[in-house]
């Protein structure tokens, strides 16, 4: 009885960390070397594992599915500390992520390095394809089948989760300190970009929808990490594509709003109604370090989308000014869509993602350090085409976005 009393307790202890959000394993962070110098890597990386049907992921996961051992390979390259996974479907019991974790990422992949192992990881619900009960794009019916009823989703997809997100960490994540913004109104926010039709000047949405509709698209997360030097809070989003919507340019201004959060979250000032999903209202300490990330959808010069979101928010007093994250693999895509006819204004070596034949290459994805950390370097994982490493990138149109930081005092 005395062997079994000790191993009851524990199971015990254990129970209440299988399905929350946070897990942790010290002892395997423990295990695990830092990077060299002691630099803190943070990254973002849009994925593109989802799937169009609900648990479609958990399954091709359980049967093995070669873009996530793709996906794998340029993680345990890369060797983030802390990353930002965009497009990795969410499912309530958390499956998905316990195999991406256990049968990818702790397994050395063709083309990748050493197995990678995260102690700490954050998930939850998102937007996107929860039905809202509304016909949100006008069509004259709510719900339906394929895009009829992702359409009327508070966010773009064909079942609850698609398109979610998942942080994935070495050092731990502060539970009771993360917020979460997936219900907050996007009427809530002063001045807000109501879309407009142009062939009547009136409201897109008439006022009872617009009164009930959800600022973001998937969800916008602040996730406290305990890294060395301090606490870090990880500033997690994907707004919305601003396409796919008509003249009104609804999913534009919703694009250009979703940004706008952060820059409300980060400024000064009271703000009553700024209010997380637990009741919290306001913005961000202002002694606070952070690390804006994800896929944004809004490239600064280029593409749709209302630049001016983006480039407001490059440029605000509290986003660290750094030399802009760069690759040989951007610079080769874009001469490639340069010969066929296609022109940016941006730099070619900034671009973040391979959007093929109609749109080029694009800078969409961030990782934006706050003042008060400094910046050690920074890249783009798209190495050019003749390097071997480049092997896994077209796993998914996006590629890595990666800084290292010192966040000492």
């Amino acid at each position: 009885m005395k062997a079994i009393i000790p191993l009851c307790l524990l199971l015990l202890a254990c129970a209440g960390c299988v399905r929350t959000h946070v897990y942790g394993d010290p002892e395997a962070y423990a295990a695990q070397p830092a990077n060299a110098g002691d630099a803190l890597r943070v990254a973002t990386y849009n994925t593109s594992l989802y799937d169009d049907a609900a648990n479609g992921l958990v399954r091709r996961l359980e049967s093995g599915d070669d873009r996530a051992r793709r996906i794998a390979a340029v993680l345990q390259r890369v060797r983030p500390d802390i990353v930002l996974l965009n497009e990795f479907d969410h499912d309530d019991a958390h499956r998905a992520a316990d195999l991406f974790q256990r049968d990818y990422l702790e397994q050395a992949q063709p083309g990748g390095g050493k197995p990678l192992r995260y102690p700490y990881r954050y998930l939850a619900p998102v937007n996107t394809g929860v039905p809202s009960g509304l016909d949100l794009d006008r069509s004259g019916s709510v719900g339906g089948a394929g895009r009829d009823r992702g359409n009327d989703a508070w966010g773009y997809g064909l079942h609850p989760g698609q398109y979610g997100m998942l942080v994935l960490s070495r050092y731990p994540i502060d539970t009771a300190a993360v917020r979460t913004f997936q219900l907050l109104k996007w009427s809530a926010m002063p001045d807000a970009a109501r879309p407009v039709d142009p062939g009547t000047g009136a409201s897109y949405y008439p006022d009872a929808i617009w009164a009930q509709l959800r600022l973001s698209s998937k969800s916008h997360w602040d996730v406290p990490v305990h890294a060395p030097g301090g606490t870090l809070h990880l500033l997690a989003s994907h707004p919305t594509p601003p396409v796919f919507d008509g003249p009104e340019d609804r999913n534009g201004a919703r694009n250009a709003d979703e940004i706008r959060l952060w820059r409300e979250y980060i400024s000064p000032g009271d703000k009553p109604w700024l209010c997380d999903d637990q009741g919290r209202c306001g913005g961000l300490d202002a002694a606070a370090r952070f690390v804006i990330a994800g896929d944004l959808n809004n490239d600064p010069a280029d593409g749709d989308g209302r630049h001016d979101a983006i480039v407001e928010l490059l440029e605000h007093p509290r986003v660290l000014r750094q030399a802009t994250p760069r690759s040989e693999g951007a610079v080769e895509a874009a001469m490639k869509y340069t010969a066929a006819g296609i022109a940016h204004r941006g730099a070619a070596a900034h671009a973040t993602g391979d959007f093929g034949d109609r749109v080029g290459t694009l800078r969409l994805d961030y990782v934006l350090p706050s003042t008060g950390l400094r910046l050690v370097d920074s890249g783009v994982y798209w190495p050019a085409s003749a390097d071997p490493a480049s092997a896994p990138v077209a796993a998914s149109d996006h590629r890595l976005v990666w800084v290292d930081l010192a966040i000492g005092p």
